[in-house]
Order: structure tokens, then C-alpha cells, then sequence
């Protein structure tokens, strides 16, 4: 388990049971700002051209991210089965979920859990970033050390899906199992 911010960019891997023809590579960075805010940052290398990419617009939420190209992260505070997942689509759409426990969860109805979403695309490159308040998924998200995991799908102009993630669990893609939680956030003295 890393328990450093990751400045520089860890890679993704496909899981073992989808193909990835388009995709190069799949990176992510991340690190908790002092003002208590989750700094993101997810990279997809690779022609554009050959991708479902969707055109960029206003930030808002969306629903069913997951079944498009689209990057997530999952943040859980260490010792807890509880975690939050976040949707972050190149259309600039996002979701937030709140789970008590592995996959018993609901959207969360907050226009202000994502403060910030950008995109940059090049012909071979696209980045996303964003900036999550975590006080807004969780008062103790400020300050407690937090587990993350890092995860994407990715579709290709045919509709055949990827799914991309720093640590795969056996068995069938599956971003909310505990074991993709291979990164942590240490306790941070930050004013939330």
C-alpha cells in the first residue's frame, strides 16, 4: 500500500479479462491539498479517434457514468467498511455514492461534492482533473488517514469496455472490492 501523496502519475492496468486496443496507458495522481480538498488527476494515452470519448460541456451530475468512458476513485477512512465513490466523466459530468458497506450504497444529492472538473485533450492524450471538498463526503475525510482506490473505464468506438485500476481483485472487474483500496492517505492537519 502507498502512503504517500502520488505527485508524479502511477499507471493502471487492464484487468485480465477485458482488451484494451486503443488504450496505452491509463495514469492517476492524487494528493490532499492543505485546505482539506482530494486533488485528482487521470490520464488516458492513446488515439482519441479509436475512443467514445463524449464532448466536453458544463459540470454537472450525471447518472450511469460507469457504463462509458469514465475515471472513479473510491475513498473509504481506514478501519471502516463505509467508503464514497466518485464518477468523473470527460463530459465534465459527475457522480458522488455513499456506501455503508461493499456495494450497499445510494447517490448522494449534492451539487457542491465536486468543486472543480477540468479536461485537456490532445490527439493522443486526454487529462482530467478534480477537486473534491472531503469534508463535504465526510467531516472526519479532513483529517483521518483515508484508503483510496484508483480505477477507470474505458470504451472503444465498437462499445467494447475496459477496466483499468491500480490493484484488480480475482475474478470478474470489480472496483469496490477492498483490495483495489491499495492506496492511502496518512492523517493530515488541514483546516476543513
Amino acid at each position: 500500500m502507498w502512503k504517500k501523496p502520488l505527485m508524479q502519475p502511477v499507471a493502471l492496468t487492464p484487468h485480465a479479462h477485458t482488451r484494451a486496443r486503443a488504450v496505452h496507458r491509463v495514469d492517476a495522481r492524487m494528493h490532499r491539498d492543505p485546505d482539506g480538498t482530494l486533488a485528482l488527476t487521470f490520464g488516458l494515452t492513446g488515439p482519441l479517434s479509436a475512443l467514445r470519448i463524449p464532448p466536453t460541456g458544463e459540470p454537472r451530475r450525471g447518472h450511469e457514468l460507469w457504463r462509458h468512458t469514465c475515471f472513479e476513485a473510491f475513498v473509504a477512512r481506514d478501519g471502516t467498511t463505509a467508503y464514497h465513490e466518485l464518477n468523473l466523466a470527460p463530459s465534465r459530468q459527475w457522480a458522488v455514492y455513499a456506501f455503508r458497506a461493499y456495494r450497499r450504497g445510494e447517490p448522494l444529492d449534492d451539487d457542491t461534492l465536486v468543486s472543480r472538473i477540468t479536461v485537456r485533450r490532445e490527439a493522443d492524450r486526454l487529462e482530467l482533473d478534480a477537486l473534491v471538498p472531503l469534508d463535504r463526503l465526510s467531516p472526519q475525510h479532513c483529517h483521518e488517514p483515508l484508503r483510496v482506490a484508483l480505477s477507470a473505464v474505458v470504451e472503444e468506438r465498437d462499445g467494447t469496455l475496459s477496466y483499468w485500476a491500480l490493484r484488480h481483485p480475482p475474478g470478474s472487474p470489480d472496483f469496490h472490492h477492498p483490495d483495489g483500496f491499495a492506496l492511502r492517505l496518512e492523517r493530515a492537519d488541514v483546516a476543513c
